[in-house]
């Protein structure tokens, strides 16, 4: 299999993750902090389906690109 082809699908497998089932991740902030104490707030944030899209899209140009031969 051609690199191409094998980043393409990597890329076509991901996307599908992300639309199908929705990845998510927590960031940490920290809002105040006044000597030794400290506030911080968890944010849990979605990655947006159409992130999903384009790697799928991306994914699948790279599959035909990587399988065409060369003349």
């Amino acid at each position: 299999m051609r690199p191409l082809s094998l980043v393409g699908l990597v890329l076509v497998a991901a996307g599908a993750f992300v639309l199908l089932r929705g990845l998510s991740f927590t960031s940490q902030k920290s809002v105040l902090k006044v000597g030794d104490f400290q506030a911080s707030v968890e944010e849990h944030r979605t990655v947006p389906p159409w992130v999903g899209g384009l790697l799928v899209a991306g994914g699948i140009l790279l599959i035909v690109g990587g399988s065409r031969r060369r003349s």
